[in-house]
């Protein structure tokens, strides 16, 4: 089986290393990370992902993730990359199916059997 890559965008520095080890904890993945538009297309550009983590709010600057959600959207290259938002929030995952991405996780639910199954159905199964 090949290995999957995700692409966490917007994470601050402790939440990209817990999701990361939770991540590479229940699937064999290779994760890339962003912190704004532009490096998230300069990735994009170099190399396939098979699914985008967008942060609600960046960390970077705290703009709101769901700007790039739209910018991947409309990119007829990227538009077909599954990509979830990251918010404890059930209306900024609602705004955020609206937009074209699946249901996505809260930090607050990073290790529960839901998020796992969700993430499973684009990573594979447990290695």
């Amino acid at each position: 089986m090949t290995r999957k890559s995700v692409l966490d965008v917007g994470n601050c520095g402790p939440d990209h290393s817990a999701i990361s080890a939770m991540l590479r904890k229940h699937f064999d993945v290779e994760i890339l990370r962003s912190d704004q538009w532009s490096d998230t297309l300069a990735i994009l550009e170099r190399q396939p992902v098979d699914l985008i983590l967008i942060n609600r709010k960046l960390d970077i600057d705290y703009s709101d993730g769901m700007e790039i959600l739209r910018q991947i959207k409309r990119s007829e290259a990227f538009q077909d990359i599954p990509v979830m938002l990251i918010t404890n929030y059930a209306e900024h995952q609602q705004q955020a199916i609206a937009q074209g991405a699946l249901l996505g996780f809260g930090k607050l639910e990073l290790s529960s059997p839901e998020t796992i199954e969700r993430l499973g159905l684009i990573l594979g199964p447990n290695p």
